[in-house]
């Protein structure tokens, strides 16, 4: 039902569920709330708390975590969206915490605006993305939390605070873990961030080999603004794409070339090679070896979001660890040898990208130049054993697990790892002492 609250709700006795984007989470909250303004946010938190019902904020599920899961008060973001200011002369856009981020880029294009980079999925909402770290490849520019200027939550006593860089010392606490605040601190309600005006950029795509990749890898992400690329396992093949800021002229894809790629091969025939690896999993890597010999070199130029971004519709599990850059080629060398000499069948792609340090406390890239190890395995396959294996890998070059993304480490694990983490658990045992905010996955990746 929904009120002159500005709230939609359902109390259904636990009936409802809601599932994440992999169908490997499942909750089954007590209500589920859609509140369409800060302040009918602020009243869901009151009454949760009064109730003694915890309160979780779920975007649009593409968290592999149980991050989101609640049996108490599921806030869903459909109708806490959209753009709220933009600000020219300070370079900024304010936006409702539940849009999702593939509305923001085509609202900024619209105004000739963009983000400065991203990530490769556009799916997320805005505040889901930030909350757990959501990072795109650069050798200078960071993450999406890395370009936030201001926030609002919700905090755990139903009060609304806005924070910055430029508030009080209190306010600027606040603002540093906040950005990637794992849904601990509060309920983000609004974001302001940077941007610039829409520029250009050059995408150049190309197969190129493992031993080429690894061995060139530091002079590949000097020389490139943003670097990443996809190692097939099974295979010695590897496909590269190098993101550059160019003068134009624009010259995208043609709709049919970027059909046939985005849509037909990597989503289409990459969907029915998956299934057969799952019911075959002998065929695994002759299929791998078919498909990484089938990739072809493209270069396009377009605008941001269109180059940064791509469809992602076969459903898959994920594990991704960032590490420190310098480790980056002992580790991948690690993982390729034991998919060698194991009998995983691996149909993903390894996915490989780079950020530079930032401040922020809980960011995988806090303190340090990082280069990022995602692994994957098709929805319906086994992946446990391949990903603890990965995982030891990872963990031997103190390796950080991306909040979203599936992992076993706990709390001890991870203040070894994150040198500003009990500056981050002390703000929120101010903030949420009676963890209105907790759950069973928070409990575990930082402690009671």
């Amino acid at each position: 039902m929904s009120g002159r609250s500005g709230v939609r709700s359902t109390a259904d006795g636990r009936t409802g569920t809601w599932r994440n984007w992999a169908g490997n989470v499942v909750a089954a909250p007590r209500r589920t709330v859609s509140p369409s303004t800060t302040e009918a946010l602020a009243e869901v938190v009151r009454r949760a708390a009064a109730d003694g019902l915890r309160v979780k904020a779920a975007g649009t599920g593409h968290s592999f975590t149980g991050a989101a899961v609640t049996d108490g008060v599921l806030v869903r973001p459909e109708r806490l969206t959209g753009v709220r200011a933009v600000d020219r002369a300070a370079g900024t856009v304010t936006v409702a915490a539940g849009t999702p981020l593939k509305v923001l880029n085509a609202a900024l294009a619209a105004r000739g605006l963009s983000l400065t980079n991203m990530g490769d999925i556009m799916e997320q909402t805005v505040s889901g993305a930030v909350s757990t770290g959501t990072h795109g490849t650069g050798r200078t520019s960071a993450s999406v939390a890395a370009q936030i200027t201001e926030l609002e939550l919700v905090l755990a006593d139903g009060s609304v605070v806005r924070c910055s860089a430029e508030g009080t010392p209190q306010e600027r606490a606040l603002f540093a873990a906040a950005r990637v605040g794992l849904g601990a601190l509060g309920v983000v309600s609004e974001i302001t961030f940077a941007v610039e005006p829409e520029f250009l950029l050059s995408a150049r795509e190309e197969p190129m080999p493992f031993d080429r990749v690894v061995g060139e890898f530091d002079q590949l992400v000097a020389e490139n603004e943003h670097f990443e690329f996809y190692w097939f396992p099974h295979t010695e093949s590897c496909n590269t794409k190098r993101n550059n800021r160019s003068a134009g002229p624009a010259a995208p894809l043609t709709p049919l070339r970027g059909w046939v790629d985005d849509e037909l091969l990597s989503n289409g025939v990459f969907q029915a090679a998956c299934s057969l690896g799952r019911a075959i999993p002998a065929a695994v890597p002759g299929v791998a070896r078919v498909s990484s010999r089938a990739l072809s070199a493209r270069s396009y130029t377009d605008i941001p979001y269109k180059v940064f971004t791509s469809p992602r519709r076969v459903r898959f599990l994920e594990m991704e660890y960032a590490i420190p850059r310098a480790a980056l080629v002992e580790a991948l060398r690690a993982l390729k040898a034991l998919v060698e000499r194991s009998d995983f069948r691996v149909s993903f792609p390894v996915e490989v990208r780079t950020a530079p340090a930032d401040d922020i406390p809980l960011s995988t890239a806090s303190g340090r130049e990082t280069a990022y190890v995602a692994v994957h395995m098709y929805r319906g396959t086994p992946h446990e054993a391949y990903f603890s294996a990965v995982e030891r890998i990872m963990t031997a070059h103190a390796g950080r697990p991306h909040w979203g993304k599936l992992h076993s480490r706990d709390a001890e694990y991870l203040a070894g790892v994150y040198p500003r983490f009990e500056e981050f658990t002390a703000l929120r045992d101010r903030l949420d002492p009676d963890r209105v905010f907790g759950n069973d996955y928070l409990r575990r990746v930082l402690g009671d």
